[in-house]
Parts: C-alpha cells; sequence; structure tokens
C-alpha cells in the first residue's frame, strides 16, 4: 500500500514576499496558541519573515494566498542560509553569508544578540531543546559552540570535517545531549556535548552532503546531498539502516513530527518516503500544480526546492522554492 493510498496531499496556497530564494523555513508552537504556530523564513534577499496564516479552508487551491508577511527582520548585509525557532516559539536564530548569527526577538523583531566568530559563511544554525547551547556550521569548516547571549565558548576542530560544514542539527532528546553535523567531506559526524567529541563517523555518501536531520524521538538521522541518495542512520550504533535514492539532489531533509516518514527537497521535486518495519520505501512525489501549467504557451520555468518544515501538527508542508516562493500542503488520512 503506498502512501499516496492512505493519504491525501493537496497543494493549498503559496506564500509571497520575499526577493530571493527562499532558503530556510522553521516552525514552533506558541504557548497557549496551539492553532498559530509561527513559521519563519529565510531568504537570498537578506531577511526573514513572520508570517501571518489566513484561515484554510477546505476549497482552496494551490492560487490561494496561504499566508502574508506580517514581520521582516532586516539586519544581516549577505544571504540569510539558516533559521532556527526555540522551543518556546520567542526567538528565533539566523545565520548568513555576512559570516554572522543573529539572535531575534520575534515579538518586537529586534535583534537581541549578534554572534561573531566565524571566517567565512554561516550555512546552519541550531539551538539545544531547552535552548541553552547553539552550535553553528561554516564555509571555515568549523563548528562552533556558543551561549544564548553570544559568546563563543568553543570552536570544534579536533576530528572535525575537512570541508564546508554544511549542516548542524541538535537531537531533540534532551537527555542524549547529542548533535550532528554534515559536510562536503561526505560524512556525516555524531557528536556528544558532554563532554564534547565526536563519538562516530557516519560513511557512505559518495558526494557532499548538504543537510542532515534527526527524528522527533532522537534515535535516527537522515542525511543527503550531491550523490541523489537519502542515508538513513541508526545514531546509537551508528549503522546505516538504509539508503533511499531520490534520483536527483537533495538540498533539503526533515521528519515528519507525527509519522514516520522522510521528506526530501530535491532538484526537481518534492518526495516523502514512509518507512516500513521491512525497511522498504514507499514514495509520494510532489510537485507543485504551476510547474505542469502553460503560460502564454510556453511551460511554465522549472524551479528547485530548497528548504523544508512541517507544521508543529504535523498536516502541513512549508516548502521554498527559487522562485522566492513558499508553497504549502496538506496532508489528510483517507484511510
Amino acid at each position: 500500500m503506498s502512501v499516496a493510498e492512505k493519504y491525501s496531499f493537496k497543494e493549498m496556497g503559496k506564500m509571497v514576499g520575499h526577493g530571493g530564494w527562499v532558503t530556510a523555513i522553521a516552525t514552533a508552537r506558541v504557548r497557549g496558541k496551539a492553532d498559530q504556530p509561527v513559521v519563519l523564513s529565510a531568504s537570498r534577499d537578506k531577511t526573514l519573515i513572520v508570517w501571518k496564516l489566513n484561515e484554510v479552508t477546505p476549497t482552496q487551491d494551490y492560487k490561494s494566498e496561504y499566508g502574508k508577511p506580517f514581520r521582516r527582520l532586516k539586519g544581516h548585509s549577505h544571504f540569510v542560509e539558516d533559521v532556527a525557532i526555540s522551543s518556546d516559539g520567542m526567538f528565533a536564530l539566523s545565520g548568513s553569508w555576512d559570516n554572522t548569527m543573529r539572535l531575534w526577538n520575534l515579538d518586537s523583531g529586534e535583534t537581541r544578540n549578534q554572534f561573531v566568530g566565524h571566517k567565512n559563511d554561516v550555512l546552519s544554525v541550531a539551538f539545544s531543546p531547552k535552548n541553552s547551547h547553539i552550535i553553528s556550521g561554516s564555509r571555515d569548516k568549523t563548528i562552533n559552540l556558543w551561549n544564548t547571549i553570544g559568546q563563543l565558548k568553543y570552536t570544534m576542530t579536533d576530528n572535525g570535517h575537512t570541508g564546508w560544514v554544511s549542516c548542524v542539527r541538535f537531537s531533540p532528546d534532551e537527555r542524549k545531549q547529542t548533535f550532528v553535523s554534515a559536510g562536503w567531506d561526505k560524512v556525516v559526524k555524531v557528536w556528544s556535548l558532554n563532554p564534547l567529541k565526536v563519538e562516530k563517523n557516519l560513511i557512505g555518501h559518495t558526494a557532499y552532503i548538504n543537510t542532515v536531520t534527526v527524528s522527533p524521538d532522537g534515535s535516527l538521522c537522515a542525511s543527503g546531498g550531491k550523490d541523489g541518495v537519502a542515508n538513513l542512520w541508526d545514531l546509537k550504533d551508528g549503522k546505516l539502516l538504509s539508503s533511499f535514492d531520490a534520483k536527483d539532489v537533495i538540498h533539503a531533509l526533515c521528519f515528519s513530527p507525527i509519522h514516520f516518514w522522510i521528506c526530501a527537497a530535491t532538484a526537481s521535486s518534492i518526495k516523502i518516503w514512509k518507512i516500513q518495519e521491512s525497511g522498504k520505501l514507499i514514495i509520494e512525489t510532489l510537485t507543485p500544480e504551476a510547474f505542469s501549467e502553460k503560460e502564454q504557451g510556453k511551460k511554465a520555468v522549472p524551479v528547485q526546492c530548497i528548504s523544508l518544515a512541517w507544521g508543529p501538527r504535523g498536516n502541513v508542508l512549508f516548502a521554498g522554492f527559487t522562485d522566492n516562493t513558499i508553497r504549502v500542503w496538506n496532508v489528510e488520512q483517507i484511510a
């Protein structure tokens, strides 16, 4: 049985407001407002946008306006490459090609702290589960550990990456105090925070890695990149559990918060894999409706999906594209 036989994926609308590629999307619950998640996006237009979502109706289609820009966060002087939201939904962290990071107060839209320490573009940022630590990865081939007031506590170079550090992510399991990193050296590294060291090197990719993500329970991670393969790893023993061929460059990966699914943003489409106990994969491919339409007798110019985030409830998927647009899919169980 395929994912499509059990679930319906409907493109519900667009979110337009950026003037550059939508490089990253983050979502979070707001305390006391379970039905009003925070949705924040980063872009090559050097800004971030906090979005106000419209009311969703079953009759909406892909031409509808799913959300409007509510607040634009300005301060970076170059592309904003990544964004993360604190677990309480009150603060955001951004990393930029201007070599810096910023901590933002989402209520006011102001920069709370600026983080200066990397010698090249900051490609990835992450909060620890309790928001007490911050990590960042950079084209300078290092991973930095910070406190929340912008003080650089440690630069991880021993047994670190030999290429650009493209992605860093904490395990959501507070007890493990673990984070993972991926790089252009084709390696995924599993780090312990206390003591601070590399626990495992996960070897299996044949080209540079763009993205790594950790499952909601902290037991697995998935990685993908130029070789077009999404690898699923057991974080406890470092074992490669499965390899899923996306048949295209993978730009971003995320686990569903409520289903055993891996979602991939590729150069040609979005792929959702359902992982079964047998380890076999069942694929659902999402392609925006506009990509198959004709405009003035010509096909619409194909663009790439480069960022992904599930809404906190797991029934909405936000996807960022190189045409500066966020597209939104709704997921419903039909069987």
